[in-house]
């Protein structure tokens, strides 16, 4: 074994030594949400799924044992994870009906979409959605690290970034998804609708501004289309509002704007037809 190897392995040693995380916490908390999903939509159940109350209890007792587990590790106070878990798990139907908001309002808005079913199975903005109203309590509880990593489970399934520290008002729709990135500090009302590649962002990323708004606020009854950029925390966009596509804000906007982009210069081609084609 040459010096180098010893040297390198006695890090790891220490490493390994010195950690305090529960081994495989992304892989727990990525089990943990699907056992969620599974439990408050028929569309994540597995076939054979208890259909009767006395299974039902025995699988919400095994999500909040599960729950418990992990938080015993990750909480200070010994009595935390069993509080930290029962007010999670009773704010469980809340969560349910509003995620059920939530799909409807997808339904409505896109005319692609044939039913709610189809929103619960195919639509990832909504199951960021879902993995944010879930992560959220225990971001208010202040649970370290397990409810950024269930919502970065959900953004790498589905492009959409919905940090756990944002607030998010009911019904909220986003429309195909993939590029969204919404701050912790963001704080969003109801009946909003993003469309993919919108950002709800700092203007300056210091690491001495955590504790202050950083990210915008959205009003109730907003529409941001795709790509549109909305940056600092001063900034708010009034409700009834609508941000155009490719947009970027880093000032506020009184109710009843709309904002677009500049028209895109039109003008015919001098060398058209082509001699030839590609």
């Amino acid at each position: 074994m040459s010096h180098n190897r010893e040297a390198f392995l006695a890090q790891l040693s220490e490493a390994r030594r010195a950690s305090t995380l529960p081994p495989r916490l992304h892989l727990a908390a990525r089990d943990w949400m699907r056992s969620v999903l599974t439990l408050l939509f028929p569309h994540a159940a597995p076939p054979g799924a208890p259909v009767d109350p006395a299974g039902l209890s025995a699988e919400h007792d095994s999500v909040a044992r599960t729950l418990q587990g992990v938080l015993q590790d990750l909480l200070p106070d010994p009595d935390a994870a069993a509080r930290v878990t029962a007010q999670v798990m009773d704010a469980l139907p809340d969560i349910r009906v509003r995620l059920y908001a939530d799909a409807e309002a997808i339904h409505r808005m896109d005319p692609a979409a044939q039913s709610v079913d189809e929103v619960f199975l195919a639509y990832p903005g909504f199951l960021a959605i879902a993995c944010h109203r879930v992560a959220s309590p225990l971001w208010h509880h202040q649970v370290p690290i397990l409810p950024r990593l269930i919502t970065e489970w959900a953004h790498a399934r589905t492009g959409v970034d919905l940090h756990p520290g944002a607030t998010i008002g009911d019904r909220f729709a986003i429309d195909h998804g993939t590029g969204i990135v919404v701050g912790e500090t963001a704080r969003i009302g109801n009946d909003v609708r993003l469309y993919q590649g919108v950002t709800l962002g700092a203007l300056r990323v210091a690491k001495a501004l955590a504790s202050v708004q950083r990210h915008p606020t959205i009003e109730d009854d907003v529409t941001v289309y795709a790509n549109a950029t909305i940056l600092g925390g001063r900034t708010v966009i009034g409700r009834g509002s609508v941000i155009g596509g490719n947009v970027w804000l880093t000032h506020s906007v009184p109710p009843g704007s709309i904002v677009t982009h500049a028209v895109p210069d039109e003008r015919l081609r001098d060398d058209f037809p082509l001699e030839f084609e590609i």
